[in-house]
This record gives structure tokens, sequence and C-alpha cells, in this order.
């Protein structure tokens, strides 16, 4: 691996993140957040705002079924 490498933080409806290449296509279904940087660098990005790893329709039934 390549530490001068850049990557981009991409993040799908689901808001579940990824780290990806910069240059290559956004895979279908994935959109830029807007951070780059090292590998590190985006690492630690989504360690600070992915706090809850369940898929966003997930969270969204589980929040349903505690209010019903």
């Amino acid at each position: 691996m390549d530490e001068h490498e850049r990557y981009e933080v991409l993040r799908n409806d689901e808001e579940q993140y990824s780290l990806w290449p910069v240059g290559l296509d956004v895979p279908a279904g994935w959109q830029r957040v807007g951070k780059e940087g090292t590998r590190d660098e985006c690492s630690s990005y989504v360690d600070e705002v992915w706090t809850d790893m369940r898929p966003r329709s997930l969270r969204e039934q589980m929040d349903g079924a505690a209010k019903a």
C-alpha cells in the first residue's frame, strides 16, 4: 500500500461509509462526502462520523418499533 495514495470518503443511501481511491469513478449508489486525504486521514474521519454502524433502514425500523 502506497502511503501517499489519496482517498476520498463515500457514503451510500443507507448511510454506510467507504474509502475510495481518488480518480476512480464512484460506484453506483455511492456519493462523495467531500473528505479527501490519506487512507489514515479518511479512516479517522469515518471513525468520527460513523458512530452507529446499523444501516439507516434498520435504524428507522428499530426507532419505529420502539415508539409503537
